[in-house]
């Protein structure tokens, strides 16, 4: 059980940096390698929505997880 709270704590972690970078529009996130990529794809505009959505999604699957798994 113990490894589970780690894990959704890690998604936490991560769909919450994604969204805050989504909503801050933090340089930083979007200048890596990983960033710049989509951001040429999708432009810097579709690149924060994405990671906006990415991040409330590994947040609300954490969310899920946890009461899913405190049922059982």
């Amino acid at each position: 059980m113990i490894l589970h709270n780690i894990i959704q704590s890690i998604f936490v972690a991560a769909g919450l940096t994604a969204l805050l970078a989504s909503l801050f529009n933090w340089e930083w996130f979007f200048a890596t390698q990983n960033a710049g990529f989509i951001v040429k794809c999708l432009g810097r505009k579709g690149c924060r929505i994405l990671y906006g959505a990415v991040g409330t999604l590994l947040i609300v699957a954490a969310v899920y997880f946890y009461y899913k798994i405190k049922d059982l």
